[in-house]
């Protein structure tokens, strides 16, 4: 089986990517960027065949489905740090949308078979009542964000291809994801990556941080992954599914259990500049939907989540 991986250099790519080769049993290509950084892969080597292209490029994305004839498809190629999303909007709408309708497009020029899964966020429920947790896939969309308006659009998009061309896609809202390789400017690699500063003596005992009482459904990276192929192999074409562990933690328990590995005392400050003018509150997800249709649960426990974490940026400071 052939498999492509959009995004494969990203923090999921390359989990997803690791998680590929181990089956044994699927030929490999990352997709990325000429500028593309690839320190998440570079101990993958050549047992994933890279291909460079750039999905706002139309031609580009026939050229990689031409020569990849892949059987699946992972598309996790986005832009997809909440804040930046307000300060560069049309970047995010339009990388992110256009990028998906360029993938879409190509797949119907070259009658393009694969199963394609559309990885989207537990931010495209934004403002979540209180009397909707946990929240269920047919909960109301109240995006906050430019990066969430982006995923719902691929949301939708998504299923607008599967009824109209009938395009194998299936939609994943993922929920909170972490552990090693996390981007830092997420809240839980930026949290340990001061720690692991601290700890070196290359920073001053202070952690700062910006809204610790938010709450999120966090997940272990190598779990969503995991939950990913399933996805394609067990779930169904049209259909949408939370990923999620159904537990909560708010950036103030992230932050106890982090200082609690740590081997130094610290102080923690607040810092007026890592504020959001709008920020989502809570979300708490429901994915027994999703475990129906495939037996996924979690084995991961987040505390072992946030040590691999901190043992990942004990390494790199």
């Amino acid at each position: 089986m052939r498999v492509l991986i959009t995004g494969y250099t990203g923090f999921v790519g390359s989990h997803l990517a690791e998680y590929l080769l181990a089956r044994g049993d699927v030929e490999v290509f990352g997709m990325h960027r000429w500028r593309s950084r690839l320190e998440n892969v570079q101990h993958l080597g050549d047992q994933v065949r890279r291909v460079e292209a750039d999905l706002r490029d139309p031609s580009a994305m026939r050229r990689v489905l031409r020569e990849v004839r892949p059987d699946r498809i992972f598309h996790l190629a986005a832009q997809s740090y909440v804040p930046t999303s307000w300060l560069t909007p049309s970047e995010t709408l339009g990388g992110n949308v256009l990028g998906q309708v360029n993938l879409f497009e190509a797949m119907r020029d070259l009658d393009l078979h694969a199963r394609v899964h559309i990885a989207g966020s537990s931010e495209e429920y934004g403002l979540v009542l209180p009397n909707e947790v946990p929240i269920r896939e047919d909960n109301p969309l109240r995006p906050l964000s430019p990066y969430a308006v982006s995923k719902v659009t691929q949301d939708l998009l998504a299923y607008q291809y599967w009824r109209s061309y009938q395009l194998h896609v299936v939609r994943t809202r993922g929920f909170n994801h972490t552990g090693p390789r996390r981007g830092e400017v997420f809240v839980t690699s930026n949290f340990a990556r001061q720690v692991a500063e601290i700890e070196k003596g290359i920073r001053e005992p202070v952690v700062h941080v910006g809204n610790l009482e938010s709450i999120r459904d966090f997940t272990d990276v190598r779990d969503m992954v995991r939950a990913y192929w399933l996805a394609l192999d067990r779930g169904e074409a049209g259909e949408v599914y939370n990923i999620c562990s159904g537990r909560g933690y708010s950036a103030q328990q992230v932050l106890d259990i982090l200082l609690g590995l740590a081997h130094v005392k610290v102080k923690v400050q607040q810092d007026p500049d890592r504020m959001r003018p709008s920020d989502v509150t809570l979300l708490l997800g429901d994915c027994s939907k999703f475990q129906s249709a495939t037996g996924w649960e979690p084995t991961i426990p987040f505390e072992v989540t946030l040590k691999d974490l901190l043992e990942h940026w004990r390494k790199r400071v």
